[in-house]
């Protein structure tokens, strides 16, 4: 997709929920503000939900790139509305899986032999899939249970095009929004810039876990898994798997007889 078409995605996008209702018209310039006025989403009826839910859906349905922008977007109380946060809050990952194959493939590209040479088994399916990439289980030779992360592939040049229309998008608030000088839009952007680009390589994704794991060491309160270097490079990470209950798992945890109380305090002391 070229960066037009992607703009005219994001276009319609805009125009299907309605999200004309947070542009600051009367601070555009006269040429922008007839476009907006005269735009096609007029022709749109308003959906039922509030603003903060149209827009946590235009999110996930503009993909990985927008979907990260604002789970980040919702620790931002400084720039958003607390309902519009809180709907952020709520945004999921919901992206498809790549094909096993696919990410077999990039292993064995980025290490240099078959997944039968590297692990004892290699589970094609995977556990999850994120924006960014996907997960799947694996075992080492030596019998050691891991998780491996595989680089959604194409990413980059999506992330790529959808930054540049970011930045575009957000130098016009900060340029017209009466609020663009004190909220500064594109250092949001910048700021988004780095973490995601951090994403994306997982030997830096890695050396922050390894750091965590020695910042922990001997931890009565928290177990950080170890990463395997023998076996990451800049698109894969391969982890140990460790095993345990969700912490938004309400139930489970009742079940298993957690103490929710001396969770909460270990987590503020944690944090």
């Amino acid at each position: 997709m070229t960066r037009l078409q992607r703009l005219f995605r994001i276009a319609w996008v805009f125009c299907r929920y309605r999200l004309d209702i947070f542009l600051p018209l009367a601070e555009l310039p006269l040429p922008l503000k007839l476009f907006f006025l005269l735009a096609p989403w007029h022709l749109f009826p308003q959906p039922k939900l509030d603003r903060g839910d149209r827009l946590r859906l235009a999110f996930e349905e503009l993909g990985p790139v927008f979907v990260k922008f604002g789970q980040i977007l919702s620790t931002r109380r400084d720039l958003l509305p607390d309902d519009m946060a809180f709907s952020l809050k709520n945004l999921q990952d919901r992206v498809p899986p790549f094909p096993g194959e696919v990410a077999q493939g990039i292993i064995e590209k980025s290490l240099g032999a078959p997944v039968e040479e590297l692990f004892a088994e290699f589970n094609r399916e995977p556990m999850a899939s994120a924006s960014v990439a996907q997960v799947h289980a694996a075992t080492l030779k030596d019998g050691r249970e891991v998780v491996v992360k595989v680089i959604r592939p194409g990413i980059e040049r999506v992330i790529r095009q959808d930054l540049a229309l970011m930045y575009m998008m957000a130098g016009l608030l900060e340029r017209y929004w009466s609020e663009g000088q004190r909220l500064h839009p594109v250092e949001v952007v910048a700021d988004y810039d780095s973490t995601i680009h951090d994403e994306l390589d997982q030997q830096r994704e890695g050396a922050n876990a390894s750091q965590l794991r020695r910042n922990f060491e001997n931890s009565s309160l928290i177990y950080i898994p170890y990463i395997d270097w023998d076996y990451t490079r800049k698109s894969i990470l391969v982890m140990e798997r460790i095993h345990g209950i969700p912490i938004a798992d309400i139930e489970a945890l009742r079940e298993a007889g957690v103490d929710l109380k001396v969770l909460a305090e270990k987590g503020v002391e944690i944090f």
